[in-house]
């Protein structure tokens, strides 16, 4: 295994501009020998001495999951780029433009764990991703790469669909919903057997390390949060996009590449819209990666940043989130399906000038503990999160809109991306 300097990118390295990298052009650069030349022990061993944690948005440590799965019989390994988070781009573009990476991770760890049956999942309407993976699995056809068989499966539209009981479950014929009863996936997942889910970038970086090894990976990041990752970038920034970046960097520094005037922002949002509201004056101090993140109440989660600029309204934005997430409830429980849309309502009457007096109060005694920790899986409290770092960063806001009605930025265009609202918009509006 070669020590190649410390530089970025790493997981797009070979990658053609605006194109799928070739499986000649991924040979050239950072392409692996056949899966067999790495014995799997040694693998999962090389990605525990790495520190490798998944890039999904749960940071589990990637070599647990591994064991964990090695341990039962007839694997199945599932490769997730379903991506249901609407802020994130980053494994449909890893998709798209380095899919014969990902694939090489896919071989890899489903010979690390003895699967018999790979299943790349990605987003239903992610047509270029799905379009350069079949190419470059009719590439690899016959070369020997690849262990076992593997196949595509799109995934329809939702955020809960690719939360990984929630794939199982489709994968099996069943509903695109989530479950939080045992047992999990790596002891009975597809088909009964045990099943290794794993995000796209965490198996790109498997096949990285299995190429260059532990302490190549660790040359980036720091010692608690090593390697880099990729991070979508949006919001009030000139040029919003994925880009990677090594773990520890500073936000301030990726919003300043990005084009963001960093004197002119009230907030930023990490995470994603299960993630975490900072003050400007908090975020700009602080570095991405969950060691430091932390303290702060917030985590990298899916590799989201989305930076809310001074003429901006925190209130409507988070209206507009907490609506959307409301209406993604997997309708199996009462605190998501009625707690949220409640939720959801007093911030969109609060946003609009319709708010009761007791609006606040109401929002502050649901996020308090009515609602997250008491659902059926984790979307009542990822919702939470949100919104209870809103009511802390957008307070004063809050304050005023429950006294005067909606600012001037409220009338102005909405900044976060949002897929098209669903039938549920109006079940929400009603709960106001």
């Amino acid at each position: 295994m070669s020590l190649a300097p410390a530089r970025l990118p790493r997981l797009l390295a070979s990658a053609g501009p605006g194109r799928a990298t070739t499986l000649a052009e991924h040979l050239a650069g950072d392409g692996l020998g056949r899966p067999a030349e790495v014995a799997p022990a040694a693998l999962r061993e090389e990605v525990e001495r790495a520190g490798l944690r998944g890039r999904g948005g749960a940071a589990f440590p990637t070599a647990r999951k591994l064991d964990a799965v090695a341990r039962g019989r007839r694997a199945v390994l599932v490769a997730n780029g379903a991506e249901g988070e609407p802020a994130s781009r980053k494994d449909a573009l890893l998709l798209a433009r380095a899919p014969q990476l990902v694939l090489d991770g896919v071989a890899l760890a489903a010979a690390a764990v003895g699967a018999r049956e790979a299943i790349v999942c990605v987003r239903e309407r992610s047509t270029a991703a799905r379009v350069a993976l079949a190419a470059a699995l009719a590439e690899r056809a016959g070369s020997g790469r690849d262990a076992v068989p593997v196949r595509i499966e799109p995934i329809p539209d939702g955020y809960v669909r690719g939360e990984e009981t929630a794939l199982v479950r489709q994968l099996d014929g069943g509903p695109g919903l989530p479950t939080a009863t045992p047992p999990l996936p790596f002891a009975r997942g597809v088909g009964g057997r045990p099943t290794l889910v794993q995000n796209v970038e965490t198996l790109a970086h498997v096949a990285l390390i299995a190429r260059h090894g532990a302490d190549w990976f660790r040359t980036l990041g720091t010692d608690a949060s090593p390697g880099s990752a990729l991070v979508t970038v949006s919001g009030g920034v000139a040029h919003p996009g994925v880009r990677e970046i090594a773990l520890g960097t500073p936000l301030r520094t990726l919003l300043e590449q990005a084009g963001a005037d960093t004197g002119a922002l009230r907030a930023v949002l990490v995470g994603g819209y299960f993630g975490t509201w900072l003050p400007a004056s908090v975020a700009l101090g602080a570095t991405l990666d969950d060691a430091a993140l932390r303290p702060l109440g917030a985590a990298l989660g899916c590799g989201v940043v989305a930076a809310l600029p001074l003429d901006a309204c925190g209130v409507a934005e988070t209206a507009r989130l907490a609506r959307w997430l409301a209406g993604q409830s997997a309708g199996q429980c009462g605190p998501c399906f009625h707690g949220l849309a409640a939720i959801a309502g007093q911030l969109d009457a609060l946003a609009h000038g319709r708010a009761a007096p007791d609006a606040l109060a109401r929002l502050r005694r649901w996020t308090g503990g009515e609602v997250a920790g008491r659902g059926a899986c984790r979307h009542p409290d990822g919702a939470v999160r949100l919104v209870r770092s809103a009511l802390t960063v957008f307070a004063a806001e809050l304050d005023d809109h429950a006294r005067r009605g909606p600012c001037a930025a409220c009338r102005r265009t909405p900044l976060l991306s949002l897929p098209r609202r669903g039938a549920d918009a109006a079940r929400i509006e009603a709960a106001a």
